[in-house]
C-alpha cells in the first residue's frame, strides 16, 4: 500500500473502468487469493466487520468515567485538592477509579463471553482460496478474495462482479429500493449513484436469486455499509427493555437534580464550606445514580446468554434476551418447528393423479441440475438417486419469489427441453396445454380436475408442486420469457409430517402466556392440516385477505387468528405490525430468504443455525435445534435474566433513594455532615459489589410464569414504598446514635456507614423474592459475596484504613443497637411484602390485548 493512502482511497470508483484495472489496484487477480495471502491481509487490515453500538478496549474503559455527574465530581475533587485537602481528594479519586475499574472489568468479561458464543453461529461466505471453493467466516474475508454467491447468501463485502447468471440482489438496507435489483458484469460510469452501480455488490445486501462470482474490493470499515452506518449512527432499534431503562434513567435524573440542588442550598444556608457542600451533594448524586447499571445489565445478559447456549439457544443481540422473555406472540413457519423438517417425495403423478415415472424422471433433471438455492424439495427428489448428468445441462432460470418457478433447459435425449417446476398455481399460469392419456389437450379441460386433486392432496398434508415442459429445439439460453405456452405434465407431492411433540410444546408455551401462530406461504389446505394436527384451531386468514384489509382493521382481524396462509414477505410484516399495535411482544421464527424482512421487523427475530445466511444474519436469536421446546427453554431463561436484572434496579434504587433522603434530612439536624464525601462514595462502591453477582441468582418459579416488561411507574412505587421503610430505620438509627449514645462525630459516621451498607445488602436478600426470604434460597455466589462485603464493612472502622477514611470504631453496645435495628428492618420488610409483594412493583405484564389470541 502506498504511504498515506488507505484501502478506500486506493480502490476509488472500483465499479468504473475495465475489470483488469480494478484488480491491479488491489494487487489481485480474478482467480482469488491463496491461504497465505489471506492470512497476511487479515493480520494487516483486521477483520472484515463493522462494529455498531459496541464499545471495546480503551473506549469501554473511558466510558466508565464520562457521565456528567462523575466529571463534575472529579473536577470538584481536583479543586478541593488544589486548595489543600490532598488526602480527602486522593481517596475520593481512588474510589472513583476503583468503581469505574469494576464496571470496566465486568463489561469486558461479559463482552468476551458473548463474542465466544456468537462465534458458534457466524455467517460464512464461500470464496475461492488456492483454486478451490472453501467456506470462511465473513470476518475473515479479505480484499482480493473471489466470492461465490448463491441465493440466500449475504454479500460479504463491497465487491465487483466477474460474472453473473440472472443475479438479483436485495440492497434495500443501503438504497431503500423496495425490490431486488438485477446485477450484471461490465462497467458503469464513475459518477453513477450507489443504486446505479449494477456491476457492484455491497456489504449489507443479500442474494435473492441467481448466482455469480465477484472480487472483494473493500472490507470492514472501508465499505459503503460502514460509512452509511457511521453517518446515520445506525444501530438496531431499541428493544422494549432498553426503552424501559431509558425512561427509568430519566426518572432518576429528575429526582437527582431536585435533591442535589436542595441539599447544596441547605448546606450553604447552614454555613458549611462551599467545596465540602458541593462534594457532599455530588457524592449523594452519584449514590442515587445506578452507576453499575450498564455493567450489571451486561453481566446479567451475558450470563443469560451463556445459560441459553446450554439449552441450544445462541443470542446474537444481548438486548433481545429481555424481549425474548417478554414475548407474548410467536409467529412461526411450519417446517422444522411444527413438522419434523424431513421432507420426502411421496409421489410423482400425472395430471389425473396417477403415479407416473416419466414425471419423476423430468423432476430429477430439474432438481439435480439446478445450481441455485439448495432446498429440501430438490433434496427429496434426488434422495437415493444417482447424480444428474451435468453434460445435458444447457441453461437455468433460477427460482425467485415472484415467479415461484425454477426452470432448467436440458438436452433430453437429443431434444432441447425447458423443464419448469414450482407452485402449482404459478406453473398453471404459464401452461397452454396438458399431457393426458388422451394426448395433449388444452389446459382448461383439466384445470378443475387438477385443482380438485391439489386440494385433496393438500388437505391430507401433502405439499404439491406442478411440473411442466416446453420443447425449445434451437435454444442455447433460457429466460423467464420462455416460460410460456408450456405443457403441464404432472404433480409432485411431498410429505413433512407433524412433530409428535409439537402440540405439547404449543401447550407449554401457552401456559407461559405465549400464543403460537402459524404463518406460511403454503396453501390454505396444507396449512390447515398441519395446524389442526398440532392443536391450532380456526379458519386461516389468507394473504389476499391481508392485502385487502386496511391497517386500521387488520389489528382486530389478527387478534384471534391462529393460522395465516399463502402470505408473502410484505404481508408477514403487516401481520407483525398489527399484532404489535395491539400491545403484543412478537417473536418470529424463520429460516428462508424471504423471511429476513419479518426477522428484522419482529421484537425478537429467531432463526436456526441451518438457515440461509441472510436469515441467520437478520435474527437476534439463533436456535441450534429448530424446536418449539427449545424456544420455551430460551424464554424461561430470558425471563430469569429479566427477573435478576430487575432485582438490581428495584432494590438499588429504593435503597439509594432511602439513603439520599435520610442524609438530606440528617444535614438539617446535625452540626456536621452526616457522612464525608469519600464515605458516601465508598458506601456506594461497596454496596454495588454484591449486585455484580446478581446474574447467578435463582428465580422463584412464579417469577417465570408470565412475560413482564419494565414499568417506570411501578419502579417508582417500589422505590417509594420500600425506600420509605429504609428512611424510617435510617432516621431511627440517627436518633439513637446522636441523642441516645451521644457518640463522637467520627464514631457516628462509622456507625451510620455500617447501617447504610449492611442494610442494603440485607434488603437485597429480602426483596429479591416475594416469598419469605428464608424460603427462597439465593445463589451461593450472591450470598457469599453479600456476607463477605457485610463483614468487610463492619471491620473497616477497626482497620488501619479507618483513620484516612474518617472513621472510628463503634463500641460493642452501638453495634448491638444496629443489629437490633437490622432485625427490625427485615421484619418490617417481610410484613410489607405480604401486603405489597415486590414483583407487583417494578414490572408489568404486557397489555391484555396481546394475550387474547392465546391458543388453549
Amino acid at each position: 500500500m502506498e504511504s498515506g493512502v488507505g484501502p478506500r482511497e486506493r480502490t476509488g470508483a472500483f465499479w468504473a473502468g475495465p475489470l483488469p484495472a480494478a484488480l491491479r489496484a488491489i494487487r489481485a487477480t480474478d482467480r482469488g487469493r491463496t491461504d497465505a495471502e489471506a492470512d497476511r491481509l487479515l493480520r494487516e487490515h483486521g477483520p472484515n466487520q463493522v462494529e455498531v453500538g459496541r464499545q471495546r478496549g480503551w473506549r469501554l474503559l473511558v466510558a466508565q468515567f464520562t457521565s456528567p455527574i462523575i466529571l463534575i465530581l472529579v473536577a470538584a475533587t481536583v479543586l478541593s485538592m488544589a486548595v489543600g485537602d490532598l488526602t480527602d481528594g486522593a481517596i475520593i479519586l481512588a474510589i472513583i477509579v476503583a468503581s469505574g475499574g469494576l464496571g470496566f472489568w465486568q463489561e469486558r468479561a461479559a463482552g468476551r463471553a458473548v463474542d465466544a458464543l456468537q462465534a458458534r453461529v457466524r455467517v460464512r461466505a464461500e470464496v475461492i482460496r488456492d483454486g478451490r471453493e472453501v467456506s470462511v467466516p465473513v470476518p475473515e474475508v479479505v480484499v482480493g478474495d473471489l466470492a461465490v454467491l448463491r441465493p440466500g447468501d449475504v454479500v460479504p463485502a463491497d465487491c465487483r462482479l466477474i460474472d453473473a447468471q440472472r443475479l438479483q440482489v436485495d440492497q434495500s438496507t443501503l438504497t431503500g429500493e423496495a425490490f431486488p435489483v438485477e446485477k450484471t458484469s461490465g462497467e458503469t460510469p464513475a459518477e453513477a449513484d450507489l443504486a446505479g452501480r449494477t456491476n457492484a455488490l455491497w456489504m449489507g445486501s443479500h442474494v435473492v436469486s441467481g448466482s455469480g462470482r465477484a472480487v472483494v474490493m473493500r472490507t470492514g470499515r472501508n465499505t459503503s455499509f460502514a460509512h452509511v452506518t457511521a453517518r446515520v449512527g445506525a444501530r438496531p432499534a431499541a428493544t422494549g427493555f432498553e426503552r424501559g431503562l431509558t425512561r427509568f434513567g430519566l426518572l432518576l435524573v429528575r429526582i437527582m437534580v431536585v435533591l442535589l440542588a436542595a441539599i447544596f442550598a441547605a448546606n450553604l444556608l447552614l454555613g458549611r464550606p462551599i467545596i465540602d457542600s458541593l462534594l457532599f451533594s455530588l457524592a449523594l448524586a452519584v449514590g442515587l445514580t445506578p452507576q453499575m447499571l450498564p455493567a450489571i445489565v451486561a453481566v446479567s445478559l451475558s450470563a443469560g446468554a451463556r445459560m441459553m447456549a446450554t439449552e441450544r439457544v445462541i443470542v446474537k443481540r444481548l438486548e433481545a434476551i429481555e424481549d425474548f422473555g417478554a414475548m407474548t406472540v410467536l409467529l412461526t413457519d411450519k417446517t422444522g418447528t411444527l413438522t419434523t423438517g424431513t421432507v420426502t417425495l411421496t409421489a410423482s403423478l400425472d395430471v389425473s393423479g396417477r403415479p407416473d415415472d416419466e414425471v419423476g424422471r423430468l423432476a430429477r433433471l430439474n432438481a439435480g441440475l439446478q445450481r441455485g438455492f439448495r432446498n429440501p424439495m430438490d433434496a427429496a427428489i434426488m434422495a437415493g438417486q444417482p447424480p444428474a448428468d451435468e453434460r445435458v445441462r444447457i441453461a437455468e432460470v433460477p427460482y425467485d419469489f415472484t415467479r415461484k418457478r425454477l426452470s432448467l433447459l436440458v438436452d433430453d435425449n437429443g431434444s432441447r427441453t425447458l423443464i419448469t417446476k414450482g407452485a402449482l398455481s404459478s406453473v398453471l399460469d404459464v401452461c397452454a396445454t396438458a399431457r393426458t392419456d388422451r394426448g395433449t389437450v388444452p389446459v382448461d379441460e383439466v384445470r378443475d380436475a387438477v385443482q380438485r386433486c391439489f386440494a385433496d392432496l393438500s388437505a391430507q398434508g401433502h405439499r404439491v408442486l406442478g411440473l411442466a415442459v416446453r420443447p425449445l429445439p434451437d435454444a442455447g439460453t433460457a429466460s423467464p420469457a420462455d416460460e410460456r405456452g408450456m405443457i403441464l405434465v404432472g404433480l409432485l407431492t411431498f410429505q413433512d409430517p407433524p412433530k409428535p411433540d409439537a402440540a405439547q410444546a404449543i401447550g407449554r408455551l401457552a401456559r407461559m402466556g405465549i400464543s403460537v401462530r402459524l404463518i406460511t406461504g403454503d396453501n390454505r389446505h396444507a396449512a390447515s392440516h398441519i395446524a389442526g394436527a398440532v392443536g391450532l384451531r380456526g379458519e386461516p386468514i389468507l394473504g389476499a385477505d391481508i392485502a385487502a384489509c386496511p391497517d386500521a382493521e387488520l389489528a382486530a382481524r389478527v387478534a384471534d387468528t391462529a393460522v395465516f396462509a399463502e402470505v408473502d414477505p410484505a404481508q408477514k410484516e403487516r401481520v407483525l405490525a398489527a399484532l404489535r399495535a395491539r400491545g403484543a411482544v412478537v417473536g418470529f421464527v424463520g429460516d428462508g430468504i424471504n423471511d429476513s424482512p419479518a426477522l428484522h421487523a419482529a421484537d425478537v427475530g429467531i432463526s436456526v443455525d441451518t438457515a440461509v445466511d441472510v436469515a441467520k444474519q437478520a435474527a437476534a436469536i439463533v436456535l441450534l435445534e429448530k424446536s418449539l421446546d427449545v424456544v420455551a427453554d430460551g424464554v424461561r431463561l430470558g425471563r430469569r435474566t429479566f427477573t435478576n436484572t430487575l432485582k438490581y434496579i428495584r432494590v438499588n434504587t429504593s435503597a439509594s433513594f432511602g439513603n439520599v433522603v435520610s442524609m438530606s434530612v440528617a444535614t438539617l439536624f446535625l452540626p456536621f455532615l452526616p457522612l464525608l464525601p469519600r464515605q458516601v462514595l465508598l458506601l456506594n462502591f461497596l454496596s454495588d459489589i454484591p449486585y455484580t453477582t446478581i446474574s447467578t441468582d435463582h428465580a422463584d418459579p412464579e417469577q417465570l410464569e408470565r412475560a413482564r416488561t419494565v414499568d417506570v411507574r411501578a419502579i417508582r412505587r417500589f422505590m417509594l414504598v420500600y425506600g420509605t421503610i429504609s428512611i424510617a430505620f435510617d432516621l431511627a438509627a440517627l436518633a439513637l446514635l446522636r441523642w441516645w449514645w451521644h457518640i463522637p462525630t467520627d464514631v457516628f459516621r462509622a456507625a451510620w456507614f455500617i447501617q447504610f451498607t449492611v442494610t442494603e445488602i440485607i434488603v437485597l436478600m429480602v426483596l429479591r423474592t416475594n416469598r419469605p426470604f428464608l424460603r427462597s434460597r439465593p445463589s451461593t455466589t450472591l450470598l457469599a459475596t453479600g456476607a463477605l462485603l457485610a463483614a468487610v464493612t463492619v471491620a473497616l472502622p477497626y482497620s488501619p484504613l479507618a483513620r484516612p477514611l474518617g472513621l472510628a470504631p463503634p463500641p460493642g453496645p452501638v453495634l448491638a443497637t444496629l443489629a437490633v435495628l437490622a432485625v427490625g428492618y427485615v421484619a418490617v420488610n417481610e410484613l410489607t411484602k405480604r401486603r405489597v409483594p415486590p414483583d407487583r412493583l417494578g414490572a408489568t405484564a404486557p397489555a391484555p390485548a396481546a394475550r387474547r389470541g392465546a391458543i388453549s
